[in-house]
């Protein structure tokens, strides 16, 4: 190792390891998003997002396709268009580092939403509310996801968000 350099492949063996999400944010006509309710609500969000976590090889904007398909039947054609980048620091459930892509879905048609076809092992029910109707269901930090994205499709302009979680969270 001269001059403090090493080969890539020892390199990236140096960097920190970490895993990440992608989903496609939808709402109804009169703007309030739409989210599925996980079957898994011991182990992960209770409300979510079409979408899951990348598999390998896999680009965000696949995995947000190829999930959304397999968790609503909606067959997104869309244009990738980023509202959010979410970056989330180990917890106790999840060991490391785990970065999301939130990508915009648009706007679901009442005949879109009610061709809705949930995968019954993940989620158990959609449902569409005002952001604040979502309040009262959504911990801290999960609600703070969903104003982000409210936000970003308001305005036009990407958003950023830090998810840092204290040991043992």
């Amino acid at each position: 190792m001269a001059n403090g350099w090493m080969p890539p492949e020892e390199y990236v063996r140096t960097l920190p390891k970490q895993t990440g999400y992608a989903c496609l944010y939808f709402t109804d006509e009169h703007g309030n998003p739409l989210q599925l309710r996980s079957v898994h609500a011991e182990h992960a969000e209770v409300w979510q997002w079409p979408g899951g976590n990348l598999d390998a090889g896999e680009t965000p904007w696949a995995a947000a396709v190829r999930e959304c398909r397999e968790e609503t039947g909606l067959d997104f054609r869309g244009e990738p268009r980023l509202l959010l980048t979410h970056f989330v620091t180990p917890r106790a459930t999840w060991p490391c580092p785990h970065v999301g892509f939130v990508f915009d879905g648009g706007t679901l048609t009442a005949r879109e939403l009610a061709a809705i076809t949930l995968d019954p092992a993940e989620h158990g029910e959609w449902a569409v509310r005002s952001p604040e109707a979502w309040r009262d269901d959504m911990d801290d930090s999960t609600y703070r996801r969903l104003a982000a994205a409210v936000e970003a499709r308001r305005t036009g302009v990407a958003g950023y968000l830090e998810t840092l979680n204290r040991s043992g969270d």
